[in-house]
């Protein structure tokens, strides 16, 4: 399944991103691509608004990832835009951080190709005209199911 959205403007990514995470269940992985600067942390950031985190969120450029405990589960926000060698996933022990009990959101997957599990949505930004045009792609069973309850909420 495919949506796809035009937003504009901070607010609108971030709102997108709350919109989302009430179609997010434990155990799902999203990859979110796009060049630097397209708004991958801003739809972070409100996806963890949405899930119930309140402090700031910030990009884990140098850190790799960072770690979320939310009251339902919890979330870890990965950025492997400094990931020279997929290998190095492997001796920070990545696998640990995929279970049932989390929600993986992944900024720049491509870097750790072959280590990281499969994503159930990919999330892909682009720029438009004083924009941003947001597809949202399923690739498992997860992640139809939750595009439909996505599809549901932005279209009502």
């Amino acid at each position: 399944m495919r949506l796809e959205k035009d937003v504009f403007g901070e607010g609108a990514m971030e709102a997108l991103g709350v919109a989302f995470s009430s179609a997010l269940k434990a155990g799902m992985v999203v990859y979110l691509e796009g060049d630097l600067g397209m708004g991958k942390t801003t739809m972070v950031r409100g996806i963890l608004r949405g899930l119930g985190y309140q402090g700031p969120v910030k990009s884990p450029t140098y850190t790799i990832v960072e770690p979320y405990e939310l009251s339902t589960m919890e979330a870890y926000h990965f950025d492997l835009y400094r990931v020279s060698d997929p290998e190095e996933l492997e001796f920070m022990g990545v696998r640990d951080y995929f279970s049932e009990g989390s929600v993986c959101l992944i900024e720049w997957a491509e870097m750790g190709r072959g280590i990281l599990p499969e994503a159930d949505v990919m999330i892909s930004l682009g720029l438009i005209k004083q924009g941003r045009n947001v597809l949202l792609e399923s690739q498992t069973e997860k992640g139809n199911e939750a595009l439909n309850v996505l599809r549901d909420i932005i279209t009502s």
